[in-house]
């Protein structure tokens, strides 16, 4: 696992309604396993970029020798434009991911969300391709009726004793799906996992680690 302060970069890159405010956070290693986009939670309820699971979910890949790149959608902090009912924030998603393939094209693309942004991660990622997916708190009842199911290893994180996003409508969700993700319901954990942040990142790091591919890709930092 890898614990030393990741470099980092805060640039803001064209997005499909203006610029979006982007972080970037680079392990201090020779070559990368892979490429994270994150996605924050709803922003017209406080989301950001900057919020504590997201946060959690960054250091995680980090943790496994990936980068971590954090954006904030259309309308919050320095991104331009306004909410756009989930389709906007989706295509922003889409752009931040582009713009990873584009800047690292010899490394892997993987995606995560918390609660809005899970919805927006699944929701986009036939559309993106990545090599493995981690969802937590997913919104599932928001999710799209013609869904088209991650096709690459994908962890649901959810708390059982979230107030948010109801955990029986998660686990049928879940049961539904053929084959599905990987589920981890956390005992106690609520919506915004308060206390148990170091429990969701060990659990998201075993799953990682199991998911991505032993050999590394050339770390490449050229904008």
């Amino acid at each position: 696992m890898i614990d030393r302060a990741p470099d980092v970069e805060r640039q803001e890159i064209p997005g499909p309604a203006g610029n979006l405010e982007v972080l970037v956070e680079l392990p201090k290693i020779d070559a990368m396993r892979g490429v994270a986009v994150v996605c924050h939670p709803h922003p017209q309820h406080g989301g950001t970029m900057q919020n504590k699971v997201v946060h959690t979910l960054a250091r995680a890949f980090l943790a496994v020798g990936c980068a971590a790149i954090r954006f904030n959608y259309r309308g919050v902090g320095k991104s331009e434009g306004s909410y756009d009912s989930g389709r906007g924030e989706a295509a922003d998603a889409i752009a931040i991911a582009q713009w990873a393939r584009q800047r690292w094209p010899n490394s892997e693309l993987l995606m995560a969300g918390f609660s809005f942004g899970a919805m927006v991660a699944i929701s986009i990622e036939h559309l993106v391709a990545p090599i493995a997916l981690v969802a937590v708190a997913p919104p599932v009842k928001r999710l799209p009726l013609q869904l088209k199911q991650p096709q690459c290893p994908w962890l649901v994180v959810q708390g059982d004793e979230d107030s948010v996003v109801d955990t029986d409508d998660v686990v049928d969700w879940f049961n539904s799906l053929d084959p599905g993700p990987e589920l981890e319901v956390m005992v106690g954990a609520e919506h915004f996992f308060h206390g148990r942040l170091v429990e969701l990142r060990e659990r998201v790091v075993e799953f990682l680690d199991r998911s991505l591919p032993k050999s590394r890709t050339g770390r490449n930092t050229d904008a």
